[in-house]
């Protein structure tokens, strides 16, 4: 399976947009897993430095997570003041408390403004979700995390090492 649409400056992303290496995760806030190689990215972000672009796009599962879609928007809201890699963090670190209550909470302890967090309520935060979301089912996408290492999608065990292993074989 390949990655569609391509990474952009649209995408969050960490690391240069022109790194050898991209590592693109289609995750979603509330589930487990996601929160489970949440510290294994950190690990590998780490290792690889400037060599690698990584990347995150949401995938929320809302059958499954019933809160996931508004910590999604919730995350787009804190982007639209330049703190969406700090809201990342901590929904995954909060996992098991995402409802609006904690979420309208979180935005505070960021600093964001009133208009911000109301923005993650209101609908208006949806489409780069709905974005992302159907960017992952063109690209085959059905379960997350779901990981592409340069445009091909990534099956292999999903630590740190594996997924160094990957990446330094791409590259």
């Amino acid at each position: 399976m390949s990655l569609r649409p391509p990474v952009s400056a649209s995408d969050h992303h960490l690391g240069p947009l022109d790194a050898p290496l991209q590592l693109v995760e289609y995750g979603d806030y509330e589930c487990p897993y996601c929160g489970a190689l949440f510290p294994e990215i950190a690990t590998i972000r780490q290792a690889f430095g400037d060599n690698l672009c990584f990347v995150f796009r949401h995938f929320p599962l809302s059958e499954a997570h019933p809160h996931a879609e508004r910590a999604a928007e919730m995350a787009e809201a804190a982007a639209s003041e330049g703190k969406f890699w700090q809201m990342h963090e901590v929904l995954f670190q909060n996992q098991g408390a995402l409802d609006d209550e904690s979420l309208v909470a979180y935005g505070e302890q960021l600093g964001l403004s009133e208009a911000a967090i109301r923005s993650a309520f209101d609908g208006s935060r949806e489409q780069h979700v709905r974005h992302d979301f159907t960017g992952g089912v063109r690209s085959g996408v059905n379960g997350t995390p779901s990981l592409f290492i340069n445009g091909t999608r990534y099956d292999g065990a999903q630590d740190a090492q594996s997924i160094a292993d990957a990446l330094a074989a791409v590259g």
